[in-house]
């Protein structure tokens, strides 16, 4: 498929530059589909790195410097999280703290993403082999202090970005054992990925895997299967390859693959009785458009690279062309939004994060990214 990936990069800046005139000290969590009003943050929560992350990304582009100006901003104001007790935070430190110092060369922002790499190493937990998700995650009250998930692997992006820039070789080796803990609990032999799971304290012994955010306890949650194979895959990236990492999103990608709808688009649980009357959840089919494409650069076949970049590229143009807004919309809806993310429809979800159908700041994040690595201004290793 060749294809100019340009029209679509410009139409997601069109609308970073129309959220940051919106959200002012706010950090973006989701819009509303028809206005494009986003709900915001005060503090980030787990979402505000990939305001940050695509604001760095589009810093690189010509005209970039007020994006870099206000990265550099905004980045200051996660100073207050670096000690949360929570590993979700190292989605917010590597996409918006990391990013600034591999795309920007900004040394604010490596400092602070230090700073939380070396809280989240000091939370390492030897007994359960990896960093339990904490008092404050975002579901940390309801499932316990020694849970972990599929979606802490962003404690591996974190760490080994962290130890990579300070030539850190003991928090590489707590990124590697948290990265093949957190893998060999959560996926399941076919390649499925589990999204939750509960340790006990004292023998780390696995009592319970389930799904937390998805349609039942048993069923596959499509971004718990795109966090999985992202995980592993920037792992191999960061860390260098990995066998049992890059064997794991090898299999996650090919379980995808296999898996989801012909127009590549998932829906949000794979397991919904009820589709094709469903829910969609495109920021999932995002991060795995993003994912496919870094995996395509260390697949261990040349029939597998290709595969994964085919994959890659149909998945992106069903975004763009499906569900990413024109410049010319009947609805009058803001250009550049990617609606029908799923962030959870499930009633016991956060208030913040009740919305089936939305904008998110991650999605969009990960589709951006997607466009830049495809247009050739990016590459793949490049975060």
């Amino acid at each position: 498929m060749n294809r100019n990936w340009d029209e679509a990069i410009s139409r997601m800046k069109n609308r970073i530059h129309a959220t940051a005139q919106q959200v002012g000290d706010g950090f973006p969590h989701w819009a509303d589909p028809n206005t494009g009003i986003w709900k915001t943050t005060a503090h980030g929560d787990w979402t505000g790195g990939y305001w940050l992350g695509m604001l760095w990304l589009a810093s690189r582009d010509e005209g970039g410097e007020g994006y870099k100006h206000l990265a550099e901003a905004v980045c200051k104001r996660l100073a207050s999280r670096v000690n949360a007790d929570t590993a979700f935070k190292a989605a917010t430190f590597y996409y918006g703290a990391g990013l600034g110092a591999l795309l920007g060369a900004s040394k604010s922002a490596r400092e602070l993403g230090l700073a939380a790499a070396r809280d989240i190493e000091q939370r390492f937990n030897p007994k359960l082999g990896l960093v339990p998700l904490g008092e404050n995650a975002e579901e940390g009250s309801h499932v316990g202090a020694t849970a972990s998930s599929i979606d802490s692997l962003v404690v591996s992006l974190l760490l080994f970005w962290a130890a990579r820039e300070s030539n850190d070789s003991q928090m590489r080796n707590i990124a590697a054992k948290h990265t093949a803990r957190v893998l060999s609990i959560h996926q399941r032999e076919d390649g499925a990925f589990v999204q939750s799971s509960s340790l006990d304290v004292q023998s780390g012994q696995v009592l319970q895997r389930y799904t937390h955010k998805g349609y039942s306890e048993s069923s596959i949650w499509a971004r718990a299967q795109a966090w999985g194979v992202l995980g592993a895959t920037i792992s191999c990236l960061s860390g260098g390859i990995d066998e049992r990492f890059l064997t794991a999103a090898v299999k996650g990608a090919d379980w995808w693959i296999d898996r989801v709808p012909a127009d590549r688009v998932s829906y949000w649980d794979f397991d919904d009785p009820a589709a094709p009357n469903t829910e969609r959840d495109t920021a999932a089919s995002a991060f795995m458009a993003s994912t496919l494409l870094k995996l395509s650069s260390i697949a261990p076949s040349e029939s597998k690279r290709q595969k994964y970049k085919d994959a890659a590229k149909k998945t992106a143009a069903a975004l763009v062309d499906g569900y990413l807004t024109p410049v010319e919309d009947h609805d009058k809806r803001p250009v550049g939004m990617l609606v029908e993310g799923c962030f959870n429809k499930r009633e016991d979800s956060r208030p913040e994060d009740y919305v089936s159908n939305a904008e998110l700041i991650f999605g969009s994040y990960y589709l951006f990214e997607a466009l830049l690595i495809l247009s050739g201004r990016l590459q793949p290793s490049d975060v």
